[in-house]
């Protein structure tokens, strides 16, 4: 049982790796040039929600998985 764990440890670690790579940051090429990008209020809309989600679900899954691990 105990390689399940790892096994579905690896999995979500990588689905969650791609995940926060796949995100957009707003601000990062305004901030680049010096620009401080922090004045306007940004909404999530679309696919970039579906990610910020989807890495909020893997992360719990992440630390869950991790506790069953310690667990057994």
């Amino acid at each position: 049982m105990n390689k399940s764990f790892l096994i579905t440890q690896a999995i979500i670690s990588v689905i969650l790796i791609i995940l926060v790579l796949l995100q957009s940051n707003a601000g990062g090429s305004g901030s680049l040039f010096g620009a401080s990008g922090g004045e306007t209020y940004h909404t999530r809309k679309g696919v970039e929600k579906l990610f910020f989600y989807a890495t909020i679900v893997f992360g719990v899954l992440f630390i869950v998985n991790s506790l069953l691990l310690l667990i057994y």
